[in-house]
């Protein structure tokens, strides 16, 4: 899904509730790579979903809107022996993630106790939990913030993707230029008396 469709796709939702709920979603991820202790993004899936297609398109998003947090490390459950040293990271790197690192989970279906209990040991040692999940209540109980797509079906849930990588990206530059409005409509103005 290119940009245009996914420009056509938001104002054909605006005003829904998926929209935004997806845009606070979003807004988190934004803020948990952007904030100043932040050490980078581990995004992993469940045993039968790897996230490729999300990887892919928060690597875009990074490059084109300056935010090089939103950048994942593919987290895998089987790598390969053959795999580019890029592609190596398993599961037990979530027992290693700490303060500052944020994991996205994408669970389309049920996580599984293997990777409930690493996304636990995240958490305990400080990452920030995100999950984006079809009605996993033991993943949103990890979670710090999640965002439920309801009666996901693949195409749905790949829809849900789309505008999160693409609001991560685009919501900061708008908080930029609003950051500039407020600043300059908030300033004492200067007494030249």
């Amino acid at each position: 899904m290119d940009a245009m469709k996914v420009s056509a796709l938001r104002e054909a939702l605006a005003g829904s509730e998926l929209l935004r709920t997806t845009r606070a979603f979003a807004g988190s991820l934004r803020g948990s790579v952007t904030r100043r202790s932040a050490r980078g993004l581990l995004l992993v899936g469940t045993a039968a979903h790897e996230p490729w297609h999300l990887a892919a398109h928060l690597d875009d998003e990074a490059a084109w809107s300056g935010v090089p947090g939103l950048a994942p490390a593919l987290i895998r459950h089987r790598v390969p022996v053959d795999a580019p040293a890029h592609l190596r990271h398993g599961l037990p790197r979530l027992a290693d993630a700490g303060r500052g690192e944020t994991v996205l989970v994408v669970a389309p279906d049920r996580a599984g106790d293997g990777l409930l209990e690493r996304v636990a040991d995240a958490r305990r040692g400080g990452a920030t939990v995100l999950a984006l999940e079809a009605g996993d209540r033991e993943l949103v109980g990890l979670a710090h913030e999640s965002l439920t797509v309801p009666a996901a079906d693949e195409s749905g849930f790949d829809l849900v993707q789309h505008l999160v990588s693409s609001a991560a990206a685009e919501s900061r530059r708008a908080e930029s230029r609003l950051a500039r409005l407020l600043r300059q409509f908030t300033v004492a103005p200067v007494s030249r008396w």
